[in-house]
């Protein structure tokens, strides 16, 4: 099993999650972040004066798999988030040891 994590732009939440839902991931959880990663925010000019935004909204994407899944998800993740602009955002794959569903106390890839 492994824990996908993508950090991506707000506006391409919708085309994320449909493209998920194409190759049949049915879970995750979403979250709204702020964070800047190489660019170091932005500078933004507002009624003449200049000043900078550190952070940036994104959003966090959490998803549990099976190891069968994880490159089909990766990669229709990262499809369908770039813009080719700057500040498209990462995505992470980190093993993960277990996962139980509490109602059933169900484990592993039957949790999941």
């Amino acid at each position: 099993m492994k824990l996908i994590i993508a950090i991506i732009k707000p506006f391409k939440l919708e085309e994320v999650k449909d493209a998920l839902a194409e190759i049949g991931i049915e879970g995750m959880t979403i979250t709204e972040v702020k964070g800047f990663g190489r660019q170091k925010g932005q500078s933004e000019n507002y009624r003449g004066s200049e000043y900078t935004v550190d952070f940036l909204p994104k959003i966090k994407i959490d998803i549990a798999i099976g190891d069968e899944l994880v490159a089909r998800t990766v990669e229709a993740i990262a499809k369908s988030a770039k813009t080719g602009k700057i500040g498209d955002g990462k995505i992470f794959v980190i093993p993960l040891a277990d996962a139980i569903r509490v109602r059933t106390d169900e484990r592993g890839d039957a949790a999941i």
